[in-house]
C-alpha cells in the first residue's frame, strides 16, 4: 500500500474538485487506513462511490442513511422476442404504484423491523428495470451465473428505506458516531446488530420489488441470479488485523460477479472484480455516478431541450414514474459516463468483462 487516499481516474475522466478534497478530509479521521474514489466518486453528506478501511474503529456516518442499499438481478422467464414493450409498458402503469401488488402472505414470513415498507423502492436514484442482454464478453461467465442472451431480466436498486434512517439518526443521537465507535464498545456492537439487519433489510426489498414487477407483468421465472450490498460496514481479515471495510456508493470486489448499474440511456455491465485487496479497499465502483447535483438538474435540461413537450417526451420515453421531478433528477444527463467508470477500472486492472445490459423499461413508481 502505497498512499492513504487512492483515486481511480484518468487525465480524461471528469471528477468534481470538491468530492476529492472530501475524501481527503475524511482520510484524516482516526483510525483510517486506507481511502479509495472510484471513477464514479461525488460529493455528498460524505464521499459517494468511495470505500475506506479503519481499524480500532467504525464510522456509521461514512455509510449513510441506506444501510443495505445494492443491487440485484433477477430472471423473468420471457425470452426477448415475446417482451412486448408497449404491453409492459401499459401493465406497469396501470398497477399506479408497487403497494397495489398484494405481499402479505410473504411478510408473514420475515422478521425485521419496519417490514410494512418492504417492496417499495424509495427515492433518489433508486429503480427498477427490464433489461436484456446486448453484448456478450465472457460466455463461460455467464453461463456460470445462469443469464442467455434471449431471456429479459430485472435489476433492483434499492435499499433499506426509512429503517436505514431510522439507525443513523439513533446512532448520532444517543453514541454520536460521526465520531467513531470503538471496537467493542457498546454502541459498536449495538450498531452492528441493526447495521446487519438493515442488509438484510435491503435483500428482502429487493425480493419483494421484483416479486411485485413480475406478478404485474406475468413473469414466468423471478430466481436471483446476483446481489451486492454497496452501502455497508464489512469486516475483513488483514496481516492479523481485523479491517472495516465502508463502502459507500461502492460494490464489493470479494463475492463474485456484480452488476455496476449505468442510467436508463445507458447499459449496465455485469463483472467480475479483481481488486480484493487493501489498495483498492476490497471494492469497485457500483455505478456512474453523479456529474449534476439534483437542485440544477431541471435548470439544466430545460436549457438542453428547451422544446417542453419535446423534452419530456424525451426524458420519460423508457420512464414509470409518478413524480415529475424525476424526468430532470434522474435523466441520464445528470450522471457520468458508465462506459468511462468501466474504462478506467480496466485501465486499472480492477475488473474483468462479462457481459452489458440494454435499459428497456425503468420504473420509479
Amino acid at each position: 500500500m502505497e498512499n492513504k487516499v487512492k483515486v481511480i481516474q484518468t487525465e480524461k475522466s471528469w471528477m468534481e474538485s470538491n468530492a476529492i478534497e472530501q475524501l481527503e478530509k475524511v482520510s484524516e479521521l482516526k483510525g483510517v487506513i486506507k481511502a479509495v474514489g472510484f471513477p464514479d466518486l461525488h460529493f455528498g453528506k460524505t464521499p459517494v462511490g468511495a470505500s475506506l478501511v479503519t481499524t480500532d474503529i467504525i464510522y456509521p456516518h461514512l455509510v449513510g442513511n441506506d444501510v443495505g442499499c445494492g443491487m440485484a438481478l433477477f430472471s423473468t422467464g420471457i425470452n426477448k422476442g415475446k417482451f412486448k414493450f408497449d404491453k409492459v409498458r401499459g401493465k406497469l402503469q396501470r398497477l399506479e404504484g408497487l403497494e397495489n401488488v398484494d405481499i402479505s402472505h410473504l411478510l408473514e414470513q420475515v422478521e425485521l423491523p419496519m417490514k410494512e415498507a418492504l417492496g417499495t423502492i424509495g427515492g433518489g436514484n433508486h429503480f427498477a428495470e427490464f433489461q436484456q442482454v446486448d453484448k456478450i464478453y465472457d460466455e463461460a461467465a455467464l453461463k456460470e451465473i445462469g443469464l442467455n442472451k434471449s431471456e429479459i431480466y430485472l435489476l433492483v436498486h434499492s435499499g433499506s428505506t426509512g429503517y436505514g434512517e431510522y439507525i443513523l439518526r439513533k446512532y448520532i443521537d444517543k453514541y454520536s458516531c460521526q465520531n467513531g465507535l470503538r471496537e467493542n464498545s457498546e454502541g459498536y456492537k449495538e450498531y452492528f446488530e441493526e447495521h446487519d439487519k438493515a442488509v438484510n433489510f435491503g435483500k428482502t426489498n429487493r425480493e419483494m420489488i421484483a416479486y411485485r414487477l413480475l406478478t404485474t407483468i406475468g413473469a414466468k421465472d423471478s430466481n436471483k441470479l446476483l446481489d451486492s450490498t454497496h452501502n455497508s460496514i464489512a469486516i475483513k481479515e488483514h496481516e492479523g488485523k481485523r479491517l472495516y471495510v465502508h463502502r459507500k456508493g461502492a460494490a464489493p470486489a470479494d463475492i463474485g460477479y456484480i452488476i455496476i448499474a449505468g442510467t436508463r440511456g445507458s447499459n449496465s455491465y455485469i463483472v467480475k472484480p479483481k481488486a480484493n485487496n487493501l489498495e483498492y479497499a476490497y471494492s469497485v465502483a457500483h455505478g456512474a455516478g453523479r456529474r449534476w447535483n439534483r437542485f440544477s438538474c431541471k435548470e439544466r435540461l430545460e436549457t438542453v431541450y428547451p422544446d417542453k413537450s419535446k423534452r419530456e417526451k424525451l426524458l420519460g420515453s423508457n420512464l414509470i414514474y409518478n413524480d415529475r421531478r424525476v424526468l430532470y433528477e434522474e435523466a441520464p444527463e445528470a450522471y457520468k459516463s458508465i462506459d468511462k467508470v468501466i474504462e478506467d477500472m480496466l485501465g486499472e486492472d480492477m475488473i474483468e468483462l462479462v457481459a452489458s445490459l440494454k435499459p428497456l423499461i425503468t420504473y420509479k413508481a
